[in-house]
């Protein structure tokens, strides 16, 4: 059977009892039957040859074409792999399998060129990745076929000879010196001239020019590696006939020393003599320094000037390690006659041309005690008391500062607790000022209240003007919450002493709140017998029956009776 022609199969099934005999019962059931692969079917090419079109600035990793091996299996019996094989452009593409769709994708492995070579053909062989042990004496489960890739000609950017170049230069060299050359080339078939220039973003002091034609470097400034061991620099070629296509170099230049610099100390020296230094004794060990590196090293060598070479005072012996040691030749040095000597000193090199330098080490006379400590250095010193020296003359000085210091802090404090009597004797009776550092409420405070009411009533002075308060804002007059006929007095007296109490504009002391009374009209319009001579026995007289309790009430609460 062929999975490949027919996956699904579909039987029918009959069962018969009584040996299928007439008069038995029978039953039927459908078995599905599905065929599984096996790797019986090798993977072919549709066509055997190929032809792909690429440009030959395409970078690497760049796809450029795909193909495909077709296998009738499924699966992973259907999973292929490609190799290139065969022909002069294997190391320029690569194949690989895309696991998704099981194409072979040919990439760019390395950069390609139109004028070296304009096609490059090679073989692509499909493998399956699994093969079954029964079959493969019966197939090859493998293909090829050949894939042919054209070039197409771009014009490209000059490019140079190098990847990068590397010059030296002594630092002596003269201006307008040839100093390297570079040499670029337009790689298409044209050939077109190149022209080369200095990127100046790169050489901002212009210390190097170049010749546009030809591509000589040519030193424009003295150089000194002291100052820099390196200089680095862009140089670009561009084409004369398209200015836009053009590529850069790196440049470096080594700035090769030369001995143009003469050695010195190596540092500041203080040295000193003691007074009572013997002879041969060290007084100072010299070492120099020099700017420039010779390839061999260092090599220093000291000695006295030849003026000074005869020297009652001190000698010089080099240790012929780069450093030299200054000895004393005599005894009892007096810093009263001299307090200092100069030693001129000769350094000398050992490179071409030999460099030397002249230096003074000047040598100071100080007192020392016994272990050779020094004490003092200047002559002056001794005119001081014997016995002191400078630290205990220091420690002295301090002192007096500091009891200067006390006894004027002494007098401030003594001046500021110091203090006049408010009453010097019992005769002086001038008036005496006492001030509170105590901030009042200002003019209000002093006149908000007036305290004499708080005093005996029978102290009270009458005439005394009442300072009350004038509030800030007008009070404008409240209007009478109008009264229906049935709110009694008490109630209505009541309501405007909470109004009263309520009431946060009112004045702050004690005032006089007075309330009156008036009631609305009568429907009688008036109750006075004066105007009723005559009694109407058509009026009706309920309203007296009305007001005779509040009447009552009224006369119970001032203290009289209904008649009043």
């Amino acid at each position: 059977m062929s999975r490949e022609n027919r996956e699904h199969y579909q039987v029918v099934i009959q069962a018969k009892d009584m040996g299928g005999q007439m008069g038995g019962l029978s039953g039927t059931t459908t078995v599905n039957i599905t065929l599984t692969d096996v790797n019986d079917n090798p993977p072919r090419f549709p066509q055997s040859i190929y032809q792909f079109v690429t440009s030959e600035s395409a970078s690497i990793g760049t796809e450029i074409a795909r193909i495909k091996a077709l296998d009738a299996d499924v699966g992973k019996n259907a999973e292929i792999k490609y190799t290139i094989t065969d022909g002069d452009a294997k190391d320029l593409f690569e194949i690989i399998t895309d696991q998704n769709t099981q194409d072979g994708i040919i990439m760019v492995k390395k950069p390609l060129d139109f004028e070296s070579q304009r096609l490059h053909t090679f073989q692509v062989e499909a493998t399956n990745t699994y093969e079954d042990p029964q079959f493969t004496h019966l197939i090859s489960f493998k293909d090829t076929a050949i894939v042919k890739v054209l070039l197409k000609d771009i014009d490209e950017a000059p490019i140079f000879s190098k990847p990068f170049y590397v010059f030296e230069v002594n630092e002596d060299t003269k201006e307008g010196s040839i100093i390297g050359h570079v040499t670029a080339q337009d790689p298409d078939s044209a050939k077109n001239s190149v022209k080369y220039s200095i990127d100046r973003n790169t050489d901002v002091e212009r210390t190097f020019n170049i010749f546009s034609g030809n591509g000589s470097l040519i030193l424009a400034k003295t150089l000194d590696r002291e100052m820099t061991i390196w200089q680095n620099i862009s140089i670009v070629a561009t084409e004369t006939k398209n200015p836009k296509l053009n590529r850069n170099v790196q440049v470096y230049i080594k700035i090769l020393d030369i001995n143009d610099h003469a050695p010195e100390f190596s540092e500041r020296y203080e040295t000193f003599v003691c007074e009572n230094a013997k002879p041969g004794q060290l007084v100072q060990t010299i070492s120099a320094v020099d700017k420039d590196e010779p390839p061999r090293g260092h090599s220093f060598f000291f000695e006295i000037v030849p003026e000074f070479s005869i020297n009652p005072n001190f000698t010089v012996v080099d240790n012929k390690d780069n450093t030299a040691s200054i000895l004393t030749k005599r005894s009892r040095y007096n810093r009263y006659k001299i307090s200092a000597y100069t030693l001129p000193i000769i350094i000398f090199d050992n490179d071409y041309p030999v460099q030397s330098s002249t230096e003074t080490l000047t040598i100071q006379v100080c007192a020392c005690d016994n272990k050779g400590h020094v004490q003092t250095c200047s002559a002056e010193a001794f005119l001081l008391p014997a016995g002191l020296s400078t630290g205990a003359l220091v420690a002295i000085l301090l002192c007096i500062i500091i009891l200067l210091a006390l006894v004027v802090l002494f007098a401030a404090l003594k001046r500021h607790r110091k203090k006049e009597p408010l009453i010097i004797s019992k005769d002086d009776v001038r008036d005496n000022v006492v001030t509170y550092n105590d901030e009042g409420g200002g003019e209000e405070d002093t006149q908000a209240f007036d305290i004499g009411a708080l005093r005996n009533p029978e102290a009270r002075e009458e005439n005394k003007p009442r300072r009350d308060i004038i509030p800030d804002t007008i009070f404008h007059i409240r209007k009478t919450v109008p009264l229906w006929e049935n709110v009694d007095i008490q109630d209505f007296i009541q309501r405007r002493i909470n109004e009263n109490d309520a009431d946060t504009t009112a004045p702050p002391y004690d005032s006089l709140a007075t309330y009156a009374y008036e009631g609305n009209d009568s429907i009688a319009e008036s109750l006075s017998s004066l105007e009723s001579l005559e009694i109407d026995e058509n009026h009706d007289y309920q309203y007296l029956n009305d007001w005779g309790p509040r009447f009552k009430k009224l006369a119970a609460m001032y203290g009289g009776d209904e008649s009043d």
